[in-house]
């Protein structure tokens, strides 16, 4: 059993480690203009596809660093409290780099998934389950492997900048 010492010390890191609703709304949107952006200029600079799709892709990177942005600093304020500004910096950098990629990521399978649950068994049986996971792992691993250059260099530039800020405010 854990002492209760123990644990209010654990709450009240949890508690320090929340940002402030200004601070996560301005830097979610901040954040999701900056992912959306990079998107947006991939997407044109190669010419790709369609306008419509063009605007799809750059909105689904928004809203991925949108949800990503307040998640991702709450786990590098956590991960930093009370250390120095150098594992602030990492911290920040691998905690937005790893929500950014995993919400971004995961809403590109939910869309990919939508598109394929045509040709999937009717929800909620065994053979759904196996095409749900197996359809959102591979779209998953699409993301990874297609998607996450989109994020060069517009997008890494706004990562090294972000942890740069953060990390002299967990001082």
């Amino acid at each position: 059993m854990t002492p209760l010492p123990a644990l209010h010390n654990r709450l009240d890191r949890i508690r320090n480690a929340l940002p402030s609703p200004g601070v996560a709304v301005c830097g979610a949107l901040l954040w999701a203009a900056a992912m959306g952006a990079s998107a947006l200029v991939n997407l044109l600079l190669d010419d790709w596809e369609t306008p419509a799709k063009i605007r799809f892709v750059s909105l689904l990177y928004a809203a991925g660093g949108a949800l990503a942005f307040p998640v991702g600093l709450f786990l590098a304020r956590l991960v930093s409290l009370g250390r120095h500004w150098q594992v602030a910096l990492a911290a920040a950098f691998v905690c937005l780099l790893a929500a950014t990629i995993g919400f971004t990521g995961g809403l590109f399978a939910l869309q990919y998934r939508s598109y394929y649950a045509q040709w999937h068994e009717p929800a909620l049986t065994i053979a759904w389950s196996i095409q749900f996971v197996h359809t959102m792992a591979t779209a998953f691993y699409q993301f990874i492997v297609l998607g996450i250059r989109l994020y060069f260099p517009l997008g890494f530039t706004a990562l090294t900048l972000a942890s740069i800020w953060f990390a002299p405010q967990q001082r």
